[in-house]
């Protein structure tokens, strides 16, 4: 009965640790989802701001960018 005891405690001190190491990596991966958006949101403010100050230029890439990827993706 000792021994069914010992490995019980074992199991139960495993689920433990395991649960314990999810409950970290949800919170880990929760704070860096919202460190992400907030980058994205940044990225997107900025990009704005470039367009509205520089239009012509910004269709200038644009053009630039969809000619090469119009290119590599034909070449598929």
């Amino acid at each position: 009965m000792e021994t069914l005891d010992k490995v019980s405690n074992s199991a139960h001190e495993a689920y433990d640790k395991i649960t314990s190491a999810g409950s970290h990596a949800v919170d880990v991966l929760g704070e860096k989802g919202g460190q992400l958006k907030n980058a994205e949101q940044r990225l997107v403010k900025d990009c704005r701001g470039y367009i509205s100050d520089n239009p012509m230029t910004s269709v200038g890439i644009a053009a630039v960018v969809g000619f090469f990827l119009g290119r590599l993706l034909n070449q598929r």
